[in-house]
């Protein structure tokens, strides 16, 4: 997944051709401004065109999940877990990952009806985090953010992740072919 977080209108869009030409094809922008918005909707409808389902990250506020439906997301993400947002969400129709740390975390997620979530800060939690939630939650499956580059994520798909969001090592040429070898694998 690639999260492009603080972009401008026209950045947001050449990261995501950057990214869908890569052959990452789930694209997350975190809703903090007003220009993440005008991003997202133009993300989304490049997304359409493409037949990709773009979504709206940091979703803290059941009042954002309208927004970020009215611009096109098709998931939201949030940065953790509250109980409010996921049933907001749900009530919306719109597909939801929150973020986790904990088996707490874990066990709420699962006790909401929910089977994926966001392991967040990944590189923090480190990878015995995912082989270990992996025996009691064998259902759920993880996105594995924070920290994420072409360097580790190989490491963290082997360890349990089945996802990884990476944000600035879009920006870093060094790092676009070693993303799109790891895709190819």
């Amino acid at each position: 997944m690639a999260i492009l977080r603080n972009q401008t209108k026209e950045r947001a869009v050449e990261l995501a051709i950057t990214a869908w030409d890569l052959g990452i094809e789930c694209v997350e922008i975190p809703l903090q401004s007003d220009e993440d918005l005008r991003g997202l909707r133009a993300v989304a409808a490049l997304g359409r065109e493409r037949g990709i389902t773009v979504g709206a990250g940091t979703i803290i506020d059941p009042a954002q999940i309208a927004v970020a439906v009215d611009a096109g997301a098709g998931f939201l993400i949030s940065p953790g877990i509250d109980p409010v947002v996921v049933r907001a969400a749900q009530a919306a129709g719109i597909p939801i990952v929150p973020g986790v740390a904990t088996p707490s975390d874990i066990q709420l997620a699962v006790s909401l009806g929910l089977t994926w979530v966001k392991a967040f800060p990944a590189q923090w939690l480190g990878v015995e985090w995912f082989r270990h939630m992996r025996g009691p939650f064998p259902q759920v499956r993880f996105v594995a953010t924070g920290g994420m580059d072409a360097e580790n994520a190989g490491t963290f798909l082997a360890g349990g992740a089945r996802v990884v969001a990476v944000g600035s090592a879009l920006e870093d040429p060094q790092q676009l072919p070693r993303l799109a070898s790891l895709l190819a694998r």
